[in-house]
């Protein structure tokens, strides 16, 4: 059986140098990740001859994946943030960034925010720093009493603000991102196709079970009006067993609720994870993407799981994938893994 070929295609600045690059190639990269960290693209390439010119920092570089048979699937635009030339044999290191993931958003400012709605906060950052906002309707219209941007970049608070409300927040090829973890739908609203990857689709895999953090409730505090200086609020737990109690006191009760939902949403999904290498790699996958696993163990087969981070690599022992996956909340997973099973008969 002939083996699958992969394929990959680099620009610099518009001009598509993959048939340069490719008798040099040592190893290409790409970390995509659904935390605030930006993607990162790494290029080694064989300078042995000398003959490779150094890039600049700040140029822009595409990059896409795929296989022969199938064509290729675009990543998205990277800033050159980090160049490298060692020897001997001397090689060249290109580091890139998810583009516009900026010093500018770095920069540390003073600010408030008084009755605002997520939405319009997200749009009016993007719009300062030239992108364009998505931001899921279910977090666009929920209003902010009052909050403070203190010696903080925009990249922190809107970090901070993602946190509190357990979303997504990250800046991916030109677009500034915000959306509930496990949301399910693409930046233009588009519902997500569930896919299931199989024990032989992989090299190796590392199932963990942790009881570190596994809290019943979370409790976090708010400002309150009268007499009492401060008031609680409970998301989960019974007969107040097992709460984990945020240090933050925040301005509002609807803030608080929120704070705790997000926390406790966090929690229950970090406490199993499951890491796995695909033999063949797979250029679809990426960050929130929903997974189903099968031909594990029952527990590892039953849990609906989420993508957290994508590490794409291609060099001379082919294009693998390694994923980390988180457990997620999925009330339609029966009728799913009927699907894809029914597919398999």
């Amino acid at each position: 059986m002939k083996q699958p070929t992969p394929i990959y295609q680099v620009t610099l600045n518009g001009k598509d140098l993959t048939s340069k690059i490719s008798p040099r190639l040592v190893s290409l990269s790409l970390d995509e990740l659904r935390s605030d960290e930006a993607d990162t693209l790494m290029l080694v390439l064989d300078d042995s001859d000398g003959k490779l010119a150094i890039p600049r920092r700040g140029e822009v570089v595409r990059v896409a994946f795929g296989w022969e048979d199938t064509g290729l699937v675009e990543k998205g635009s990277f800033t050159i943030n980090e160049v490298e030339h060692a020897g001997a044999p001397d090689t060249l290191t290109i580091q890139a960034r998810s583009a516009s993931m900026t010093n500018a958003m770095s920069e540390r400012k003073e600010k408030s925010w008084h009755g605002e709605s997520i939405g319009a906060i997200v749009r009016k950052i993007a719009g300062a720093h030239d992108l364009k906002a998505a931001v899921a309707d279910a977090l666009a219209k929920v209003v902010i009493a009052h909050i403070d941007q203190t010696h903080e970049s925009d990249m922190s608070f809107l970090t901070r603000l993602a946190k509190r409300y357990d979303a997504v927040m990250n800046v991916k090829d030109m677009h500034l991102l915000f959306m509930p973890i496990g949301h399910g739908t693409t930046a233009s609203g588009k519902p997500l196709t569930s896919i299931e990857l199989t024990r032989k689709d992989g090299d190796r895999h590392r199932y963990h079970v942790s009881e570190r953090e596994n809290y019943a409730g979370v409790r976090a505090f708010y400002h309150a009006t009268g007499r009492a200086k401060r008031k609680s609020v409970v998301v989960g737990g019974d007969n107040n067993h097992s709460i984990k109690v945020l240090p933050e006191t925040y301005p509002t009760e609807a803030d608080a609720s929120a704070a705790a939902s997000a926390e406790l949403n966090r929690t229950q999904r970090s406490q199993a994870t499951m890491s796995y290498m695909l033999a063949l790699g797979r250029p679809d996958l990426y960050p929130e993407l929903p997974v189903y696993l099968n031909g594990f163990k029952p527990d590892i087969d039953d849990e609906s799981w989420l993508v957290k981070k994508v590490r794409h690599e291609l060099s001379d022992g082919g294009y693998t994938c390694e994923l980390d996956l988180e457990t997620r909340d999925d009330p339609t997973s029966d009728r799913h893994r009927s699907h894809f099973r029914k597919g398999r008969q």
